[in-house]
């Protein structure tokens, strides 16, 4: 018993390089706790915006029925990456020029990035801002993904994210909403009685609902919604006030630009910097970054139907008209110098609409009137996607997440999400400010409500992009509530 003393000592001597070297290697990917010199804990941000735009023409895009391709750089794309820690845990946001990205290639990026940062992958949300016009990363529709672009973009994610990480700094945070409804509409039109654009080989034969019938169309009796006006705003800035980065989230569809180009989602960003002065300020310290993410705007876009005259805009005025709403939500934020970080994610399993025997038979039948070229008409497109949709698993697995930020929850899911489901779950929520963004930490397609399900239309039809069952928007939308609550908990636990 006598020796025992010494036998800690020398354990104690054991365990000091070992303790060291966890320390070190905490320090290196930015992991420790980082407090004041009070020794409260110090809330820190980062940011950094990388290019993702393609190196290699004519590169693959999609977002259209058919394939396309374009030879040039309209306008550069990035991931907008930011870095949040609350002086114990660290979070890692994404925001990527992309129509859409799948999971595979985000569960790749993230691991990169994970093993550089010490992040763990399931606090990072990584998501698309839904572009029709960048290099396809998924096949969707009549358009397959490009390689080249495939194999270059996890990489260049991850190094925006590490990036980020290394440009952490003391910071305040705030969050505010204003609104913008001149830039978003309910794209769905119930129908009158067989008037309906119907496909074949898509699972519906007397659809109801139409989506973009035209302006003043006499047979649509009336949208099937309400859209989504918020834009929301989360601002982080050095303790003096220096704008550091800019989170925005707005549900509009997308705009309309040439290949290639981050449509207005990219000039948004040039004009909220502007507004408030982001770039003067930087002087030698990382540049402002601001991003904007999608909304819930799966139903909606910026054409309003119920008109006499088409109604002028393009991707600049959009950008300018949600940019202008935004500095009025950040004129109006209320910082914090500190607020709690939590971040929880969840596994959903859900059902794919699979054809019938018969369904199947007859679309093999026509997809070998053209095996030898990319499809060209809707039927076309519709055949092919019934047979794809025939070699895939049965189920699909859904990634879902819930962040809090102080008082703001954040819902992320990755599907095209209808307008009524975002303003459910705003609704629902514990937090007094929630906005959800979609196409997060996947692609899996548009989740119709039930009831939207009955009514038919484009955003039902059977496909890689519309494939899940017909309950998927109720359980994904039970799914993100109880995460929001769990987040919401955590805090004050």
């Amino acid at each position: 018993m006598a020796a025992l003393p010494f036998a800690r000592f020398q354990i104690a001597l054991l365990l000091v390089p070992a303790l060291l070297l966890l320390s070190v290697a905490s320090f290196a990917n930015g992991q420790e706790p980082t407090e004041s010199a009070a020794g409260s804990p110090v809330f820190r941000a980062g940011a950094f915006a990388i290019d993702v735009s393609p190196q290699h023409f004519p590169v693959i895009v999609n977002g259209g029925m058919t394939e396309r391709t374009a030879d040039k750089i309209v306008d550069r794309l990035h991931a907008r990456c930011l870095v949040l820690d609350d002086g114990t845990k660290q979070i890692a946001i994404a925001v990527v020029d992309s129509c859409m990205l799948p999971r595979d290639l985000l569960d790749q990026a993230k691991q990169m990035a994970s093993q550089a940062t010490g992040i763990p992958t399931s606090r990072m949300l990584i998501s698309a801002t839904h572009t029709h016009s960048a290099p396809a990363s998924m096949g969707c529709l009549g358009s397959d993904p490009d390689p080249t672009y495939v194999a270059f973009l996890p990489g260049q994610i991850a190094k925006g994210i590490i990036q980020a990480q290394k440009n952490l700094a003391p910071a305040r945070i705030g969050w505010a909403v204003s609104q913008e409804p001149n830039n978003v509409y309910v794209r769905r039109f119930l129908m009158k009685p067989g008037k309906a654009n119907t496909t074949r080989f898509t699972g519906h034969t007397n659809d109801r609902a139409q989506m973009n019938p035209g302006l003043n169309n006499p047979n649509a009796i009336r949208r099937t919604g309400r859209p989504d006006t918020d834009v929301s705003v989360v601002s982080l800035q050095s303790p003096d006030g220096r704008p550091i980065a800019l989170l925005a989230n707005y549900s509009t569809h997308y705009a309309g630009s040439p290949a290639i180009s981050a449509d207005y989602f990219g000039v948004f960003c040039e004009k909220i910097a502007e507004r408030i002065g982001a770039n003067e300020a930087s002087g030698d310290h990382p540049p402002f970054m601001a991003a904007m993410t999608n909304g819930t705007s799966g139903d909606a876009n910026c054409v309003d139907f119920v008109r006499n005259a088409p109604r002028k805009f393009d991707y600049f005025s959009v950008a300018e008209d949600v940019a202008a709403a935004a500095e009025q939500a950040y004129r109006r934020i209320e910082y914090h110098d500190w607020a709690p970080i939590e971040m929880s994610e969840a596994l959903l399993e859900l059902a794919v609409r699979l054809p019938d025997e018969q369904e199947l038979a007859e679309a093999k039948e026509f997809v070998a009137t053209f095996a030898d070229r990319k499809p060209k008409t809707t039927d076309e497109v519709y055949a092919r996607e019934a047979v794809i949709l025939s070699q895939l698993p049965p189920t699909r697995e859904l990634k879902l997440q819930a962040i809090r930020l102080g008082e703001l929850g954040i819902a992320a899911i990755p599907n095209e999400v209808y307008s009524i489901t975002g303003l459910t779950i705003k609704t629902d929520s514990p937090f007094p400010t929630t906005f959800t963004i979609e196409l997060a930490n996947g692609a899996e397609g548009y989740i119709p409500t039930p009831d939207q399900h009955a009514l038919g239309g484009y955003t039902t039809w059977r496909a890689r992009t519309s494939c899940l069952e017909e309950q998927a928007e109720p359980k994904i939308r039970a799914t993100v509530l109880k995460l929001l609550r769990e987040v919401y908990a955590a805090a004050r636990n």
